[in-house]
């Protein structure tokens, strides 16, 4: 394993950390309110790009494996993102 190839799996891991945090704080918060979904859609897009050139490169290196657990969470964290919103707009309905 190169250096490079021990720093990308270092940011994937510590990326990696984040995210049961943030999944947390959107179940908790049962908001969207400072929530970003486009930046939350980039972050799984460039993951998506990260993985597919792994794919093409065949290099199925450690960094490869952490891909796919930060891929599912930022995907649970869009899917809490669309629960909020339709609470949040329940909460609005029912102020009016």
């Amino acid at each position: 394993m190169t250096v490079a190839e021990i720093l990308e799996t270092l940011m994937i891991i510590s990326f990696g950390i984040s995210w049961p945090l943030n999944i947390l704080k959107s179940y908790r918060s049962r908001t969207t309110k400072g929530k970003s979904l486009p930046f939350t859609l980039f972050i799984l897009f460039g993951y998506i790009c990260g993985i597919i050139s792994k794919i093409l490169l065949k290099n199925f290196n450690l960094a490869f494996w952490f891909y796919i657990p930060n891929i599912i969470m930022v995907s649970i964290d869009v899917c809490l993102y669309f629960r909020n919103l339709k609470l949040d707009q329940a909460a609005d309905a029912a102020k009016r």
